[in-house]
């Protein structure tokens, strides 16, 4: 399989290191619009780096990206940057013929008017809405494909195929003990992508009323997350699995809850009431002139990049979905989970638990797909396809996953 992987953030990198330990890949371009990134991605895996190579790239530039897929002959693209570049990526593997997978779909925007009760343009739903020319072409989008939405995604099914006849509610929930030494504030995962999914109304999926929204950081619960992480609490947050898991998996409810910790929530709501949450430009003094700048972009700039706070970090991070139905009339609930120790995954790959763990599930699945044991046509989510296949090579990759009965 001839990959071309965009984007060499942390996310980017750590599957670089993944990859290269397994023997489906024959060839995978790593691009990124900073070069000096890409080329560190690669000079890093020594003596696999005969199958690696780094190219500059503009991730917003369709037609670029269409040609480089064209030129190396990539068999499919691999989405590593954030949510804003989805669609010129998704566009241009269409137009190149290329399968796509990403691991965060097209942006959302709110309702004009009622931003905390309906949806207004979904999580997805661009991509959904070329759907028909991705089936016409043969080609497969696998859309969430990361570890939430991704390997929650495939719980979901699992849970439906094997442990339940009738699903009550499908709970993501996500938590961890992480501390990072010497830092007040320093996010594990890509801030500009946190404040998207925590500042946005979360999504909540009723089967008798559909998608509706609500109120960021609504219905707290307190959740006790496994292997020693302990209680957490948790609250609504706008994520793919609720706009993905009701489209292949028929259950009465659909909610993503994140832990954040209050003081995390009260820091967001912070850079929310300054204005500091803007995608938009504002003109701000420069050396040279004015210059035009986002205030998320400064924000992220600001603080440290959390593919560097590996050695910094301690503790665990759980993925994992919760199910609540009944098995053969008998009530039944679950919590299935994956947990990855930072110490682990420092020792063994160099990448921080986070983006470590949002990194091995598209590998596994390019692994499946590259064999013929995943396939399929059109836009799909991880929730479409065979779960049992994926769970069990995810264990091959020596990071298996868990199964709570709850209470």
């Amino acid at each position: 399989m001839r990959v071309l992987l965009v984007g060499a953030g942390g996310v980017g990198t750590a599957v670089t290191r993944i990859a290269a330990r397994r023997g489906f890949l024959t060839r995978m371009v790593v691009a990124d619009y900073d070069l000096t990134r890409a080329e560190a991605a690669v000079a890093a895996l020594e003596d696999r780096a005969d199958r690696f190579s780094a190219r500059r790239l503009d991730a917003s530039d369709e037609e670029g990206v269409r040609r480089l897929l064209a030129e190396e002959r990539c068999d499919v693209l691999l989405n590593a940057t954030d949510p804003r570049f989805v669609m010129p990526l998704f566009r241009a593997a269409l137009a190149a013929g290329a399968h796509y997978l990403d691991m965060a779909m097209s942006l959302s925007a709110p309702h004009p008017e009622r931003p905390y009760e309906e949806c207004g343009v979904k999580l997805g739903d661009g991509q959904f809405e070329l759907a028909h020319r991705w089936a016409d072409s043969g080609r497969l989008a696998l859309v969430g494909m990361g570890v939430e939405p991704g390997l929650s995604d495939v719980f979901a099914r699992y849970a439906a195929d094997e442990l339940f006849d009738e699903i009550e509610e499908i709970g993501v929930r996500d938590g961890a003990d992480l501390v990072v030494e010497g830092y007040d504030f320093a996010p594990s995962f890509s801030i500009w992508t946190t404040i998207e999914e925590c500042l946005n109304p979360p999504v909540v999926y009723e089967k008798d009323r559909g998608w509706f929204t609500t109120a960021p950081f609504s219905e707290p619960e307190v959740f006790d997350f496994p292997e020693g992480i302990g209680p957490v609490e948790c609250v609504n947050v706008e994520h793919e699995e609720v706009l993905l898991i009701p489209r292949w998996v028929d259950a009465r409810r659909v909610t993503f809850k994140y832990g954040l910790g209050d003081d995390f929530i009260a820091k967001l709501k912070t850079l929310h009431e300054l204005g500091l949450d803007s995608t938009e430009r504002v003109t701000v003094p420069g050396a040279d002139g004015p210059v035009r700048v986002s205030p998320r972009d400064v924000v992220a700039a600001c603080l440290p990049d959390p593919a560097t706070l590996g050695e910094r970090m301690t503790g665990k991070t759980c993925a994992g979905t919760w199910v609540k139905g009944t098995k053969d009339g008998v009530a039944r609930e679950v919590y299935l989970y994956h947990v990855v120790d930072n110490q682990w995954s420092m020792r063994e790959y160099g990448s921080q638990a986070v983006v470590w763990q949002t990194a091995v599930n598209p590998v596994v699945a390019l692994e499946l797909i590259a064999t013929g044991i995943w396939s399929g046509r059109g836009v799909l989510g991880p929730e479409a396809l065979p779960p049992h296949p994926f769970l069990d090579l995810l264990a091959d990759y020596g990071s298996p996953w868990g199964l709570r009965e709850q209470g």
